[in-house]
């Protein structure tokens, strides 16, 4: 219990609510509380409804509190409020490492990456998505492989194109970006470069620069490249690796109101699918005499790691199934969601110091662990932390009652249409 509140000690989740104008300085609603019981109350995954959310509480909490004063308190300043915990925790937490190739040549390997969450129609106006009659979010990340942390996540509706959200400059200096085709521009390319960054990206298939030079020779009868355009070539050989000096036209930025046009030499380098018959091409400004065709293959995997987090997410956490249409409370669950992730990672590398070193705890099995573990966890904090909810008995009488008053139940309805009517 001590590792969790030194991630998120009461006094800070306390205070900084307060500053935000979350909680009264002597409101009754018990901010730690509320935080822990979302974080595990979506991690049970049973209680992931509004309804369940606040039973957690009122298990924990001092006081419980009413249907209309737990409602009221989801907000959008609730919503920043878990935000900035989030962003708190993603400087504190480990995710666990799965880069398997030596990465020390460089300052950082980033990975960048989105993922769509589908949402109830009734949110189209808010989120909008790139069909009609839908709606849809988009969670992106940029994780950081080497230092095993997330540097930075933006929830924006599903139209918006992951690649506005990446903004290339001097922190780009030593670090080497691994994209997917969503982030594909030559221009920002030639900007990395620039910057003394380096890339790596598959390359699309309607990209089609022209060959300046093979840097690779072939013994016999090789097909020449050089001046054929990358395409127009891939189809004919069967040659093991393709590595090629390529030239991209590409328009610079605005500039008093105009775009130029500007070239710059990148490489493109090409393994062989056997299975499919054809190639994996990837392009890069990663020299040839350090990296091999086969050395970029097996970085360019290291985004897997992205892609194993929004599995996990959307399988164990179930991330894209939100069925409510108020906005503000999509954005309070999906950051409980991640609350809940960074949790867990926190709890899983307690659980590998403790352990023996020969044991293994696979993500995916650990979350469900963690998942199934969840309220008894949020019982045993709230001890730890002092908290004394009211008796059983009371809670189930508090939980079991009819909320609305002027709402008749289904028996008094169905009692009152079967009684026989009075003579007139």
């Amino acid at each position: 219990m001590r590792r969790l509140t030194t991630l998120f000690p009461s006094e800070y989740l306390q205070e900084h609510a307060e500053e935000l104008g979350v909680v009264e300085r002597e409101g009754k609603l018990q901010i730690p509380v509320l935080v822990w019981a979302l974080v595990f109350g979506f991690a049970a995954g049973e209680s992931r409804t509004l309804a369940g959310f606040r039973r957690s509480y009122n298990a924990t909490a001092d006081e419980p509190i009413s249907p209309d004063g737990f409602y009221h308190r989801l907000t959008p300043l609730l919503a920043e409020y878990l935000r900035d915990l989030v962003e708190r925790g993603l400087d504190e937490v480990a995710v666990p490492d799965a880069v398997d190739v030596d990465i020390d040549r460089f300052r950082d390997v980033m990975i960048a990456d989105g993922t769509v969450l589908r949402l109830h129609e009734f949110l189209s106006d808010e989120f909008k998505a790139r069909h009609e009659e839908q709606a849809g979010a988009k969670l992106h990340l940029l994780l950081n492989a080497t230092e095993q942390t997330i540097e930075r996540l933006d929830v924006t509706d599903e139209k918006t194109h992951d690649s506005t959200l990446f903004k290339t400059g001097s922190w780009l200096h030593g670090r080497l970006v691994l994209f997917d085709l969503a982030y594909f521009k030559y221009r920002r390319f030639a900007l990395i470069d620039e910057n003394d960054g380096y890339f790596v990206s598959r390359l699309k298939q309607n990209a089609n620069p022209v060959i300046t030079e093979e840097l690779r020779e072939w013994r016999g009868r090789a097909i020449p490249l050089a001046g054929e355009q990358i395409q127009d070539v891939v189809g004919d050989l069967s040659r093991k690796y393709i590595d090629v000096a390529v030239e991209a036209e590409f328009k610079r930025g605005p500039y008093n109101g105009t775009q130029s046009l500007d070239t710059k030499r990148f490489r493109v380098v090409g393994v062989r699918n056997e299975d499919a018959d054809d190639y994996h091409l990837y392009i890069t400004n990663l020299p040839r005499e350090e990296f091999l065709p086969t050395d970029l293959a097996t970085l360019y995997r290291c985004r897997w790691e992205v892609e194993t987090l929004f599995r996990e997410l959307k399988t164990q956490y179930e991330l894209d199934e939100f069925d409510t249409s108020d906005p503000a409370v999509v954005e309070i669950l999906l950051y409980a969601a991640l609350l809940s992730l960074l949790v867990s990672r926190e709890l899983l590398d307690l659980v590998t110091e403790q352990a023996a070193d020969e044991l293994v705890f696979p993500p995916e099995r650990w979350a469900a662990t963690f998942r199934s573990h969840a309220q008894l966890i949020l019982q045993e904090l709230g001890e730890y932390l002092g908290y004394s909810p009211p008796p059983l008995l009371e809670r189930l009488i508090d939980d079991a009652q009819k909320i609305h008053k002027q709402r008749p139940i289904l028996q008094e309805t169905l009692a009152t249409a079967t009684q026989p009517r009075c003579e007139a």
